[in-house]
């Protein structure tokens, strides 16, 4: 399993059977839950194994120069780049990180429940609360860095460093892992666009660009010196941050609504909608991407 498109075409059953194969001897898990590989760098690296399309990839279309990818079935690379980013980066770096593999992420972050329970229970390694950060490799774009409910400024600052733009999220598997442990956390772009349809596609040099840049960071973990970030709970809902970033004419009702839309919208296509439709298009918007039903934010 080199290639990217190794990663794309399997069930998430068969990639977490196939990453046990290829981790066996190093790594620890939950069958169905989470696998745990073992580093010797304070950095751990998250990736989920789920994607949202109801059929695996069968066949993978191209562009000439073979950067952007497609499926008629939907790539997948939410969250697939990652998990290739994560097996590359292990593949390059000297000081190898620890890699954490989730399944079912995107029902509700079931694999990373369990790794969280795994380790309040004492069954991991010990050495896990002397990492210094958490990367998660799971965002849309080329330049996002997400932190959630992460209010660590130092931390934000050195991410920055490294030619990141502090973007929103709404939830990833470190909203859950990070508080868990104690330990500052980002989500980084991963090169896929137009997540969760059948318009998704990837953008190969975006995704080897967050590959180089993360390699760059488990370089400056390793040191000796180099700093733990701890994770600092946000203390309010909105942050200063979100609040600027919602259109001063928003209903109160709808702030929510639309900074979780900003996940898989740009703000100019909302306000676009906003013109032509109205504030209950967000509504409508966000039933299509979170499927409505009983949630709060939809009622």
């Amino acid at each position: 399993m080199k290639h990217l498109e190794d990663f794309l075409q399997p069930t998430q059953a068969e990639l977490f059977q196939l990453l046990c194969k290829k981790f066996h001897g190093k790594a620890m898990g939950a069958k169905g839950s989470f696998i745990l590989v073992k580093g010797n760098a304070p950095v751990m690296l998250l990736a989920h194994l789920d994607t949202v399309h109801a059929e695996p990839v069968k066949e993978i279309c191209a562009s000439a120069d073979g950067n952007i990818l497609m499926s008629p079935q939907g790539i997948g690379g939410d969250d697939r780049c990652g998990v290739y980013a994560l097996n590359k980066i292990y593949e390059l770096v000297e000081t190898k990180p620890y890699l954490l593999f989730t399944c079912d992420e995107e029902v509700g972050g079931v694999g990373a429940e369990q790794f969280c329970l795994a380790h309040s229970a004492g069954l991991l390694p010990a050495e896990l609360k002397t990492l210094k950060l958490l990367v998660e490799i799971d965002r849309r774009g080329k330049k996002d860095a997400v932190y959630y409910n992460c209010d660590n400024p130092e931390f934000e600052k050195y991410i920055s460093s490294k030619g990141f733009k502090t973007a929103h999220g709404s939830f990833s598997d470190i909203s859950v892992v990070a508080p868990a442990l104690g330990i500052a956390a980002v989500n980084l772009s991963s090169g896929y666009y137009n997540a969760h349809t059948l318009h998704e596609y990837i953008n190969v040099k975006h995704l080897e660009r967050t590959v180089s840049k993360v390699t760059e960071i488990i370089s400056d973990a390793a040191q000796i010196n180099f700093q733990q970030f701890k994770y600092i709970p946000r203390q309010s809902v909105l942050s200063d941050f979100m609040t600027a970033t919602l259109p001063k004419d928003l209903p109160k009702d709808y702030e929510e609504i639309y900074w979780e839309l900003l996940d898989y919208y740009k703000a100019g296509e909302l306000e676009e909608y906003r013109k032509l439709y109205g504030n209950e298009a967000l509504r409508e918007l966000y039933r299509q991407e979170f499927g409505g039903g009983n949630n709060d934010l939809y009622k």
